[in-house]
């Protein structure tokens, strides 16, 4: 009997374990606050779009904007709001699919006219969410500094 008592605990250890290591976090709020405050310690003003997504366009660009479906060509450099770097393209930038990558560049890059250039700031729920991915600590804000090479 105390053998089976054991083993239930040990159970539901492990099962409240494996709950919680699969549980999503919400950082919407803090993240919030924390591209807010970069934002004010930077001097920078963004417009926020209705889904958390804050962006900047620093050059108009010209000609059409890309949408949800069109292939284009980025110029990026993406850090964290302590500045440390994660990743970024070569000079020539990178070509892919809108519907290929994170939901804050979805929403993003349509802002943005070929030639355009600005930043975007990427809560973790329109990022890699709570969970970390490769060097990107699970709900991290992403700033993207952006130049739309073209619409392919």
């Amino acid at each position: 009997m105390k053998q089976l008592l054991s083993a239930l605990l040990a159970l539901t250890l492990f099962i409240s374990c494996s709950k919680d290591k699969d549980e999503v976090k919400d950082y919407t709020a803090q993240n919030d606050k924390e591209i807010t405050e970069y934002l004010a310690k930077n001097n920078l003003t963004a417009q926020k779009t209705n889904s958390g997504l804050y962006y900047i366009i620093e050059k108009q660009g010209e000609g059409d904007n890309p949408v949800a479906n069109s292939n284009v060509t980025v110029i990026y450099k993406g850090y964290f709001t302590d500045g440390k770097v994660f990743d970024q393209s070569d000079a020539e930038g990178i070509s892919f699919g809108l519907n290929q990558v994170i939901q804050g560049w979805k929403e993003g890059i349509p802002f943005f006219k070929p030639g355009g250039e600005g930043k975007l700031f990427i809560p973790a729920h329109l990022g890699y969410g709570s969970k970390d991915y490769q060097s990107i600590p699970g709900g991290s804000v992403l700033i993207f500094d952006i130049k739309l090479k073209s619409v392919n």
